[in-house]
């Protein structure tokens, strides 16, 4: 019954405080980790103590999996050599640095020094994943930052069984390892086991998952098999000695790349939304618990030893955020040293490895591989403290100060209207391939390819009126006004099918087909609307120019000046309106596009032959081929 109730607590205080600091501003991690913190100290509560087991199996397995899920597999290749440099050399030589503070501070074995190192070496997958969100950093340093934080656990855990083994200590799956047997060789094989083992393991749980969910038709089979995806490649890698981190990635990183050929629509969709609630909870119920180990942690130390430990401590929590630049900008510097790049080049590359230099947060792994230190071990309770001081001083230092320091460098991350001109592209290319099939059907009924044609020509013009300011009226676009108007018909319909549940006129599973229907597409114009809205409300800057062409778009890379800065001057004759400007790029006829009601640029480029048209919208700077349909 206490661990029921002491559950409920903890998935109730991570919803209240989460939607408490929504309007201030405060990253959710950091509250939590300080409420944690102040009902440490209650003494009414009950005393909560987080064991190995819990974290490295209950809450590791699936935040690792979640994470992987939302990164790709394709981004992970392309920055492959720059992650394991991160998640490989710079844990090894954090580990090392850190073991050196320690020993010269503690009276401790070199060796048990460089577990200390570490337990602490390795960033947060959790942490990174969420800073990364929040303040929107570029792609790139995303990528790497996620990547190194996926991969570089398995080589902390290893580092640190080899350590423990060579100071005499059993850790927790070290295997048959002495402080004799301890050489440069049986590190590396450890090393290559623990990665290449993980990894083999990861690859079988993502062929036996994939085999099961092509026979799944069911939907909740299929989300209840994603829910035991994360053990079914943890536990049987940890069981023969390999890295369990790494299987779970793998698997993780293979499925939702195959996730489109794998699942069904609705599969991916309920995996999706089950997997944000569960990642939302374990995510920020990691940090609560994280800071409700804060005084038991303190009283184990005593009070006579307390000083000392918390100046360890802090000794330690200054290696680790000098050693990660030390290697980052090194790394940076010597590249550069290399290679010969013009200016602009070398502030991004410095600017970008300050950046991810600071992005260095410890969280849940770091907890876990302290809890792992055997009971006979050594200042075993001053340890956990200072693995406890690094966690908490990273991210309030770290996770407080980088968005500060990203607007400082002026590291953006990518613009949301380059993003949307993107998507726009892509959708009418997509779109376009899918009429051009079904307008090869000579079986097909002329008036239901009709259909289908409207249909995705207003799905293509939504995309497209995302971008630009708004008409000569300052009103919502054509998609906005139908998307508000059937939203409004929605609810009268909901209200009405509510109506008839309640006489009790229809069956029940008929009446819930229909409102699962209506809330599906009424969830849909409501992401819609808030993606469009959040776009508009975006700084209008120019997006970097986007590579691709013809042989049109090649020949007008200086386009004409538009002829006129009042509008269109065909909707103004008719007295029509515009949602969005376009220029010829031959001539600078001024005309509004497709979206609008006259789409007088499209009927430009028709009658004057000119193929290419441009953006004339404030912080746009793209233009279009009507032949080719490339984007320039």
């Amino acid at each position: 019954m206490e661990l029921a109730l002491l559950l409920v607590a903890v998935v109730l205080v991570v919803i209240l405080v989460s939607r408490a600091i929504a309007p201030v501003g405060l990253p959710t991690p950091l509250a939590l980790l300080g409420v944690g913190a102040v009902l440490s100290f209650v003494p009414a509560l009950p005393d909560v103590r987080l064991s190995s087991d819990v974290v490295l199996l209950g809450l590791l397995p699936p935040l690792l999996y979640a994470a992987a899920l939302q990164t790709s597999l394709l981004d992970i290749r392309t920055f492959r050599a720059k992650i394991l440099s991160l998640s490989v050399g710079l844990v090894l030589f954090t580990a090392f640095g850190v073991g050196l503070v320690a020993w010269l501070l503690l009276p401790i074995p070199f060796a048990l020094a460089v577990a200390l190192g570490a337990i602490v070496s390795p960033p947060d997958a959790v942490a990174a994943t969420a800073v990364a969100r929040r303040i929107g950093l570029p792609r790139p340093i995303r990528t790497i930052l996620e990547g190194e934080s996926l991969l570089n656990d398995a080589t902390a855990l290893v580092t640190l069984r080899t350590a423990l083994a060579a100071a005499g200590l059993a850790a927790h799956g070290a295997g048959d390892h002495g402080p004799e047997d301890v050489t440069v060789m049986s590190v590396s094989q450890d090393l290559l086991i623990a990665s290449f083992g993980g990894v083999a393991v990861g690859v079988v749980a993502y062929l036996l998952i994939g085999t099961l969910r092509r026979q799944l038709t069911e939907v909740p089979a299929d989300t209840a098999l994603s829910f035991v995806a994360p053990y079914l490649a943890y536990v049987p890698a940890e069981q023969v000695g390999a890295s369990g981190v790494l299987a779970v990635v793998t698997t993780g990183l293979l499925l939702a790349h195959r996730a489109p050929s794998l699942q069904s629509a609705p599969s991916r969709l309920s995996e999706r939304i089950n997997w944000s609630s569960i990642t939302f909870v374990l995510e920020n119920a990691v940090f609560l618990l994280i800071g409700l180990q804060v005084s038991a942690l303190l009283s184990d130390v005593g009070s006579q030893n307390l000083g000392r430990t918390l100046l360890v401590g802090l000794a330690v929590l200054v290696a680790c955020l000098v050693l990660r630049p030390v290697w980052m900008l090194g790394q940076a510097a010597i590249w550069l040293a290399v290679h010969r790049v013009d200016p602009e080049v070398r502030r991004t590359r410095l600017r970008s490895a300050a950046l991810g230099s600071w992005a260095g947060m410890r969280g849940v792994v770091t907890l876990a591989a302290a809890l792992t230190l055997p009971e006979e071990t050594p200042l075993r309770a001053e340890l956990l403290v200072i693995a406890l001081v690094v966690t908490v001083g990273t991210l309030v230092l770290q996770g407080t100060t980088l968005p500060a320091l990203a607007r400082a460098l002026d590291v953006r991350g990518p613009d949301p209207r380059e993003d949307a001109l993107v998507e726009a592209t892509v959708l009418g290319a997509t779109t376009g391939a899918g009429l051009r099939l079904v307008e090869a059907d000579p079986a097909a009924d002329p008036a239901v390819i009709g259909t289908l044609q409207s249909m995705a020509e207003a799905r293509v013009n939504r995309a497209w009126e995302r971008l630009g300011t708004l008409g000569p009226a300052d009103d919502e676009t054509p998609s906005e006004a139908a998307a508000r108007l059937r939203t409004t018909m929605i609810r009268e319909e909901r209200a009405e099918l509510l109506r008839i549940r309640d006489a009790g006129q229809v069956d029940h599973a008929v009446l819930t087909t229909i409102l699962g229907q209506l809330d599906a597409e009424e969830t849909a114009l409501a992401w819609a609307a808030t993606r469009g809205a959040a776009l508009r409300e975006s700084p209008l800057r120019p997006p970097d120019r986007i590579v691709g062409g013809c042989e049109h778009l090649l020949a007008t890379e200086v386009p004409v000046p538009p002829r006129t800065a009042e509008g269109c001057p065909t909707c103004l004759a008719e007295g029509m309106r515009w949602v969005h400007l376009r220029a010829c790029a031959h001539c600078g006829a001024v005309g509004c596009c497709d979206s609008s009601e006259g789409r007088h640029a499209s009927a430009h480029a028709a009658e004057a032959g000119h193929p290419v048209m441009r953006s004339i919208e404030p912080g746009e700077a793209w233009r279009w081929c009507y032949v080719d349909e490339v984007l320039g």
